[in-house]
């Protein structure tokens, strides 16, 4: 698709919680957030001629490599909410994004992404092959109090729970999409410190995709002082992903 004439570097975008996006106290799912904040960037992308649609012409799509958020407060249902987005970086393969959510004016949410450009037949990253030089770059405009970083995985980690990957899991690339990794790992946090809304900031890395019919082993290790849970999940010994949770 073309640039569109409505494209501006900075997008704002509304979005209503319904009830399918909320767990049992009403709030939104930290999951349901997640999917909030990649759709607004994919919007942006769309716009800005760089979308899933426009860059399969070259057999490419981006996919998320590393994803920080940082939690104030969660939206609850038919909250009406103003996710706003911009790019820091961009150059050939990589990108870092910044998302902010906020409520009648109020910042709740701030997180940083950072994108890969994925080729869809070989699996292998490479240069976008898109015109991108309209993208005006805020390097200096954070989300975030602190950066994305790569998460250090305990050793002595223990073995929760054996999966394997179904369709459902699938994306459009045809790997598990990103917010599956987080609901699969939240499903065995003590349900009290998720309606508790507990969780002040966690982090992803996303290291490398799994299909269909692949058989992993979720991992959960605990801070000393409980302050933070770090989960990963494994296939055949080799951590594809790694999610850290930080308390309030």
């Amino acid at each position: 698709m073309p640039i569109s004439p409505n494209f501006n570097s900075v997008l704002s975008k509304d979005w209503e919680i319904n009830f399918t996006q909320c767990t049992p106290n009403g709030y939104l799912k930290y999951t349901d957030l997640c999917n909030i904040l990649q759709l607004t960037a994919a919007a942006h992308s769309e716009i800005g001629g760089i979308s899933f649609y426009d860059m399969q012409e070259f057999h490419q799509a981006w996919v998320l490599s590393r994803m920080r958020v940082e939690i104030t407060a969660l939206p609850k249902w038919q909250d009406v909410v103003t996710v706003k987005t911009w790019i820091n970086s961009l150059e050939n393969s990589r990108s870092v994004r910044a998302l902010e959510m906020y409520v009648k004016g109020k910042k709740i949410v701030g997180c940083e992404t950072y994108w890969a450009v994925f080729n869809t037949q070989t699996r292998r990253p490479e240069a976008l092959a898109l015109p991108y030089e309209h993208f005006e770059l805020y390097p200096e405009n954070k989300a975030t109090v602190e950066g994305f970083s790569k998460i250090n995985i305990n050793h002595e980690k223990e073995a929760i729970f054996e999966k394997t990957v179904y369709l459902s899991d699938l994306d459009i690339v045809n790997h598990v999409n990103n917010v599956k990794y987080l609901e699969w790992c939240l499903d065995h946090v003590d349900a009290n410190r998720i309606l508790k809304q507990e969780v002040k900031s966690f982090e992803m890395n996303f290291m490398k995709e799994l299909s269909l019919k692949d058989q992993v082993v979720i991992h959960e290790s605990e801070n000393n002082d409980n302050s933070a849970a770090t989960f990963s999940i494994a296939k055949d010994e080799k951590t594809c992903f790694a999610l850290h949770l930080h308390w309030k």
